[in-house]
């Protein structure tokens, strides 16, 4: 009884993942022209666990923004101090102008400030039509 309570429960939260992901995908499907943010970081083997721990409590200030479309924390398996951090705005200028001046602004930046001297690279990139996903 157990393991049948338990499966159910995985599975539950397994579809509810995948239909999380799935309507953040749609939403960005409908909005073709959205930009993507990458910024590539280099961070000491002593400060991984506070990289991380800063952006998972600064996810809730993207999460809460209407110009974020998602995230997502990247992390290096062959160069382990390398990380990138993907996130989809719904434009170039809805972020700079819209989410940098926003309430949510200064309170993501004082969580993720710590780390600024670790970029290596944070620039904007637009989709092309070249992609293909396995589903």
């Amino acid at each position: 009884m157990k393991h049948a309570l338990l499966l159910l429960l995985l599975t539950g939260g397994l579809l509810s993942k995948h239909n999380f992901a799935q309507t953040n995908s749609n939403k960005m499907e409908k909005k073709k022209d959205y930009s993507v943010e990458i910024i590539r970081y280099n961070i000491a083997a002593g400060q991984q666990a506070s990289f991380e721990q800063a952006y998972t409590s600064a996810g809730k200030y993207l999460q809460s923004s209407p110009y974020c479309l998602g995230y997502k924390v990247v992390h290096g398996k062959e160069e382990p101090n390398r990380y990138i951090v993907i996130i989809h705005w719904t434009s170039m200028d809805e972020h700079l102008n819209g989410f940098r001046k926003s309430a949510d602004f200064m309170p993501f930046f004082n969580l993720v400030k710590p780390f600024f001297n670790n970029i290596e690279e944070m620039k904007h990139y637009e989709t092309t039509p070249i992609e293909w996903n396995k589903e």
